[in-house]
């Protein structure tokens, strides 16, 4: 990623995101949650996520990328190569 910011930051920040995109204040992710531990993470939220993900880190994701991420620390992986 540009900015050259720790996987600490990325995750803060993607926390925010998912909170924002959920609706729930409360969540707390790590490098190790899944689509699997978020009960509304499908399909529809996945396609709301990657546009959040897009627009707080300037990344584009393609569509089979986009489409496949399904773990914290995917995602993490992504950005920071972006």
């Amino acid at each position: 990623m540009k900015d050259n910011i720790s996987r600490e930051e990325i995750l803060r920040k993607l926390n925010s995101v998912f909170c924002d995109v959920f609706d729930d204040d409360t969540l707390v992710i790590t490098e190790n949650t899944t689509a699997d531990d978020i009960d509304d993470w499908d399909s529809l939220a996945q396609i709301t996520l990657i546009a959040a993900i897009e627009k707080e880190f300037g990344v584009r994701f393609d569509v089979k990328t986009a489409l496949t991420l399904k773990k914290i620390s995917e995602i993490i992986d992504f950005i920071e190569v972006w």
